[in-house]
């Protein structure tokens, strides 16, 4: 697996805490993760709470509960995001934490999220409307 772009969602502010990585790879198979750090985790804990605070009879406890598949990373700088997809190519555990964004079934069978994939469509949009481009 080389490949071939990294889109990165733009981040505005140095506070960010997370942002959108879409991969696509040299045979054209599109990848997407959500990459996050500690702080996010931690406001994710923190809404919860407060949350629970919120309803009777519900015990207050932090907690984050995270639906898709997060790669927890120190900091959200483009070498960083770009050596963990590399790393985790090295290591063949990209496919198990990234989510293969196809229409067709892939040759292979494999994909993330209990066999869920996203759509063409959404990654077509999230590239064209929110990530930047790297140099090609």
């Amino acid at each position: 697996m080389i490949p071939r772009h990294v889109w990165v969602e733009m981040c505005d502010d140095a506070e960010h805490e997370a942002c959108d990585v879409i991969v696509e790879m040299e045979d054209g198979r599109v990848y997407t993760a959500m990459f996050v750090t500690q702080p996010y985790l931690d406001h994710q804990m923190d809404f919860n709470y407060q949350m629970s605070k919120q309803q009777p009879d519900v015990p207050l406890v932090r907690y984050a509960a995270l639906d898709s598949p997060h790669i927890l990373v120190e900091n959200l700088s483009r070498d960083t995001l770009e050596d963990t997809v590399d790393n985790m190519i090295a290591l063949d555990v990209f496919e198990g934490f990234f989510t293969l964004v196809t229409d067709e079934e892939p040759e292979n069978g494999r994909t993330t999220n209990n066999g869920k994939r996203a759509t063409t469509q959404v990654a077509a949009v999230v590239i064209n409307e929110v990530l930047t481009v790297d140099g090609e």
